[in-house]
C-alpha cells in the first residue's frame, strides 16, 4: 500500500508539474502574442501621422523656392520655351549673381558687354552689381537696336555717359512684382516710374517683357527699350 501511495503521489506530482509548466508556457505565449500584435498598432498611427506632416512642411518650402513663381510679363512663356534649362534659364539664373546670370542669358548680350567693360573698357560694373541687393531693369538686345549707331559709338568712349545710363537701370534693394508699381530712386540718382500691373507693366516708356526674374542677389525686369535718365 505504501508503494502504491508513493507511486500515486509521484504520478500526481509529475502531472501537476506538467500542468503548471503548460500553463506557464501558455501564459507566456499569450503575452508575447499580445505584445507583437499591439506593437504594429502603436507604430502604424505614428508613421501615418508623420508622413502628412512632412509633406505639409515640404510643399510651402518648395513653392517659395520656385524661381518662376512670381514672373510677370507677356514674354515669360516664350523665354521659357527658348531657354528651358541650363544657366540661362529662369531656374539657372536664380543660382548666380546678377552680372553672371545676365551673361548666361542669350537675349542680354549687349547689356552684358556694356556692364563688363567690353563696350567701353573704362566701365566695368560687374563687381558692383554682384556685390549688393538690387532691382535691375535689363534692356534686351532688341532694345539696344533702337538706339542709333552714332550714340552707340559715343558710348564706347564716353565712360561718364555710359555709366550714367547703366546705373539709371539699377535700383537699390529687391522689389517684387506685386510692389514694383510706383517711383523708385536709382543708383544713378534719378528716378524711374513703374506703371500698370500684372503682365502689363511699363518702366518709364519701356514695356516689361518678363519681370520678377530672380538671381542670387537681384530681381530682374527685362524691358524692350533702353531707359534714358531724365
Amino acid at each position: 500500500m505504501q508503494n502504491f501511495k508513493r507511486t500515486t503521489f509521484t504520478v500526481a506530482g509529475v502531472a501537476a508539474a506538467a500542468l503548471l509548466s503548460l500553463t506557464a508556457c501558455g501564459g507566456s505565449g499569450s503575452t508575447s502574442g499580445s505584445s507583437a500584435s499591439s506593437a504594429p498598432m502603436a507604430s502604424s498611427p505614428s508613421s501615418s501621422m508623420a508622413s502628412p506632416s512632412s509633406s505639409a512642411m515640404a510643399s510651402p518650402s518648395a513653392a517659395s523656392m520656385d524661381p518662376a513663381a512670381n514672373l510677370v510679363g507677356p514674354g515669360c512663356a516664350a523665354y521659357a520655351q527658348q531657354v528651358p534649362s541650363g544657366a540661362g534659364s529662369v531656374e539657372g539664373m536664380a543660382l548666380d549673381p546678377v552680372a553672371v546670370a545676365a551673361s548666361n542669358n542669350p537675349i542680354l548680350t549687349t547689356l552684358t558687354a556694356a556692364v563688363s567693360g567690353k563696350l567701353n573698357p573704362k566701365v566695368d560694373l560687374v563687381d558692383t552689381l554682384n556685390g549688393g541687393e538690387f532691382t535691375v531693369f535689363a534692356p534686351v538686345d532688341d532694345a539696344f537696336k533702337k538706339i542709333d549707331a552714332a550714340t552707340i559709338e559715343t558710348l564706347k568712349t564716353d565712360d561718364a555717359l555710359l555709366s550714367k545710363i547703366l546705373t539709371y537701370h539699377v535700383v537699390p534693394g529687391q522689389i517684387t512684382p506685386d510692389k514694383i508699381a510706383g517711383t523708385h530712386a536709382t543708383v544713378q540718382g534719378g528716378s524711374v516710374t513703374v506703371t500698370g500691373s500684372g503682365d502689363n507693366l511699363k518702366v518709364d516708356n519701356a514695356n516689361v517683357v518678363c519681370g520678377g526674374v530672380k538671381t542670387k542677389n537681384a530681381t530682374v525686369y527685362l524691358v524692350d527699350s533702353v531707359l534714358m535718365p531724365k
